[in-house]
Parts: C-alpha cells; sequence; structure tokens
C-alpha cells in the first residue's frame, strides 16, 4: 500500500515564541505557537512539529505549558522535541499533548535513550532528529541546535537510531536552513535508502517545488515547511495542488 506523503509544518519555539533564522541562526520571532498551531492545522497541514530549540543550549527541560497550549489549539499529530532527556521527560511531552518526541543531543549523548524510549512508548512515538552538515567527505552529525560536531556519519547514525529504536527520522540540513534555496536531495535520499523507517526532510524549502523535487527524487515520506508559510510567502494548499499536479498522492488541503 502506498502511504500519502505529509507536508509537516515546523514550530521552533524559543521561550514562548515562534522563531527562524537562517542555519540556525539570526533567529527572529515570528509568532505564537498556539495560534500558528490552529492556522496550520485549519490550512491542511498533516501534522505539527514543535521543537523548543534553546531547551538544550540552555540545560532546561521542555516548556511544558507552551506545548499544552499549542496542543490544544490543534488536533493533527503533535511531535515535540528540545530538553527531553529521559523517558520521564517524554512521558511529560506526551502527557501535556504530544503524540511524538523528537530527541537529538541526547540520544547522541546516550544512544540507549533510543531503546528505553521505544520499549516505553512504542518505536511509533519516538522520533530521532538529526542535524547534518557537509563536510569534505561525508555528511557531519551536530548537536546542541547545530553548535556542536558529534564525530557521527549521518547516515552511520540514521541506521544506529533505527536500530535502537526510532520509529521516524526528521533529517535537517543545517546548509539549508532558512535559506528557502530547496531541500539537500542528495542527503535525504542517502539517508532514506538507507534505513526502514520514515524519513521527514528538512531544511531549506521555499517553495512548492522545493518539495516536488524532495518527494519525486528521493524516498522521503514528509517534508517539514517552517519559514516560508509563517511569513505567508507560500500556503500549505498552494503546496499541495502542487504536489498532486506531479501524481505525488497527498492527503487533501483543508
Amino acid at each position: 500500500m502506498t502511504l500519502a506523503k505529509r507536508v509537516i509544518v515546523c514550530l521552533d519555539v524559543a521561550g514562548d515564541r515562534v522563531v527562524k533564522g537562517i542555519r540556525f541562526s539570526d533567529l527572529r520571532d515570528v509568532g505564537d505557537p498556539a495560534a500558528f498551531a490552529a492556522r496550520y492545522e485549519a490550512a491542511g497541514a498533516d501534522e505539527l512539529v514543535f521543537l523548543d530549540v534553546s531547551a538544550t543550549v540552555h540545560g532546561r527541560a521542555t516548556m511544558l505549558d507552551t506545548v499544552r497550549r499549542t496542543a490544544e489549539r490543534a488536533f493533527v499529530p503533535l511531535t515535540v522535541g528540545g530538553g527531553i532527556t529521559s523517558v520521564d521527560d517524554a512521558a511529560r511531552a506526551l502527557r501535556a499533548g504530544a503524540d511524538k518526541v523528537a530527541v537529538n543531543s541526547a540520544a547522541v549523548n546516550r544512544p540507549a535513550l533510543l531503546t528505553e524510549l521505544s520499549s516505553r512508548f512504542g518505536a511509533q512515538c519516538v522520533v530521532a532528529s538529526i542535524d547534518v552538515k557537509r563536510s569534505a567527505q561525508r555528511w557531519d552529525v551536530f548537536t546542541r541546535a547545530g553548535t556542536t560536531p558529534a564525530g557521527l556519519d549521518a547516515i552511520a547514525w540514521a541506521r544506529e537510531c533505527v536500530d535502537r529504536g526510532a520509529g521516524e527520522i526528521v533529517l535537517t540540513s543545517i546548509d539549508r536552513d532558512g535559506t528557502r534555496t530547496g531541500y539537500d536531495v542528495e542527503l535525504t535520499r542517502a539517508v532514506a535508502d538507507a534505513v526502514t523507517v520514515p524519513v521527514i526532510a528538512s531544511g531549506g524549502a521555499g517553495t512548492a517545488e522545493h518539495l516536488c523535487d524532495v518527494f519525486t527524487q528521493t524516498a522521503a515520506d514528509a517534508a517539514l515547511i517552517a519559514g516560508v508559510v509563517h511569513d505567508d510567502e507560500i500556503t500549505i494548499d498552494t503546496i499541495k495542488r502542487a504536489l498532486a499536479a506531479r501524481n505525488v498522492l497527498i492527503r487533501d488541503a483543508a
């Protein structure tokens, strides 16, 4: 059975505000996460991802009050990440309204966390968030909001995440993040071909054609969008119409 491709809106949150930058830097305030959640659900987003981008850097837990406010305004699946370092942290995020939890730095620091989360909540609940920069010989994994090299090859780490229990991967190209020049198709293809779980392409969406490209040229199951819809440069409906015109199987827009 062929599954519909998903268009997912990402809410990068610092404090209690949605922010957006370029290559994880120069963050600017763009709005309230709860209001954005309601807006994007009504517009036809298939899922939402809420990433507390300052939690790990500042060594604190996810801001659950903000998660709770956001979850109350949307009824599409919600993934929450940032500051989740234990099974207890994940349980609190799920109680606050998350459907899935995403882990990045904590999983690199202690890979057994993925297995613990999968054993407790099921693989379908566990998302490995992998932030990647290109180097001369490979794609390198970075942690702590893209500031710290992990010394890991992205493809090998993606495989290990799946082996340890991750049921999905959010794959972000730091090089493309916020640039609106298109996804890193080569990176996405390499990782999606290497693993057996859904891969969400992230970083670089600027036009509907960019989503068409990543879906028709790779095995990605979903694509993340953020700034381009936050700034009203394109609508989810426009994206889905373009995908349908390219014969990409999607869920109908609202």
